[in-house]
């Protein structure tokens, strides 16, 4: 089964073990020196984990999702038990690393540096020996692990956001003497051409025509990620006119909060669609509709008044571009330098 972890971890290294660094320290089979207790057995190291993107849609986030998919993975030889070698078969020293299971290599950190570095042994994967060729189990030719197909399901609770990860404990490659590292899916959100998240909030526009932002309207004003539509009640002269840019909340309509009933607030900006010039032209009723709008506001005064034309097809995209950069210009360049008089 899935777990969900929305942190990242401790802060210590994976892998990391205070039997194993005693025993270094110390060496001390039993992996404690002496005065800290009796031996215990040695806890297996965990394996790397696997990190994978996973992109997910905003509807996945709001409603959840659970998914299946095919993973193909090493896991231990089920023959041979993870020892490469045929039964009552002994392995021999690796003449590679001598026995130790790791080598000293080099590692180019820059241009002319290089860096010594301890490494595994490719030859006996870190174990330390090999067996002969004829003595090698047939199922893993050696390897000691053998590829497996497994289906996994990984749950995405709703409320998720980007970042959180769902882990998959234990369902890395399996490694002899290690215990398995996690499959780690970083969540990934895909942008939404409707709504915008932040946090538990969502926002969104709305379109509305001039007659309905003057006189109200009744109606589904969009369509949320679940699939229902929200309704709106704008009457008037009960409410006031509603003006472009106006932003409207609708509480508990937001993203919904992880483990909770709980929802954040969805927030509308309102679109006002104001008639085109063909209806001006269809409708002869212009006089009629200066009676019933609001009167303009007093005229600005001004000493001289200019007719101007204007360009109403125009975009601020434009502006700026009109501006020419002057050149600094040297008041004496061009003047003749001053010469002294002949005697």
């Amino acid at each position: 089964m899935s777990a969900f972890d929305s942190g990242h971890g401790s802060g210590m290294e994976a892998g990391a073990d205070l039997e194993e660094m005693l025993q270094q320290m110390f060496g001390m089979g039993g992996g404690m020196p002496p005065g800290f207790g009796g031996a215990r057995p040695q806890k297996p190291r965990k394996g790397s984990d696997e990190e994978h993107p996973y992109q997910v849609t905003l509807e996945e986030l709001y409603k959840g999702k659970t998914a299946k998919f095919a993973s193909t993975k090493n896991v231990i030889c089920s023959h041979c038990k993870g020892s490469g070698g045929k039964e009552k078969a002994k392995p021999k020293q690796c003449a590679s690393c001598q026995g130790r299971g790791v080598k000293q290599g080099l590692r180019s950190v820059g241009p002319g540096l290089v860096t010594q570095e301890t490494v595994i042994c490719s030859s006996c994967k870190g174990k330390g020996s090999v067996y002969n060729q004829k003595d090698r189990c047939k199922k893993c030719k050696g390897e000691r692990v053998t590829e497996e197909r497994k289906v996994l399901e990984i749950y995405i609770p709703r409320g998720s956001k980007e970042g959180d990860r769902i882990v998959l404990e234990g369902e890395a490659d399996q490694v002899p003497d290690q215990e398995p590292g996690d499959i780690v899916f970083n969540l990934a959100q895909t942008e939404h051409n409707i709504f915008r998240r932040a946090g538990p909030d969502l926002s969104a526009d709305i379109e509305v025509t001039l007659a309905e932002s003057l006189c109200g309207f009744s109606r589904v004003v969009i369509k949320h990620l679940d699939g229902r539509g929200l309704h709106i009640q704008h009457p008037q002269p009960i409410n006031r006119v509603l003006e472009p840019g106006q932003v409207i909340k609708v509480a508990g309509e937001g993203m919904p909060h992880k483990k909770s009933e709980l929802k954040g607030d969805l927030y509308l900006a309102v679109r006002v669609k104001f008639p085109d010039y063909r209806w001006l032209e269809e409708n002869q009723a212009l006089s009629k509709l200066k009676e019933l709008l609001p009167k303009p506001e007093k005229p600005i005064q001004a000493d001289v008044v200019d007719d101007v034309t204007y360009d109403e097809t125009a975009s601020l995209e434009d502006f700026g571009e009109g501006a020419e950069s002057e050149a600094w210009v040297d008041e004496d360049e061009g003047e003749a330098e001053p010469q002294c008089a002949q005697q």
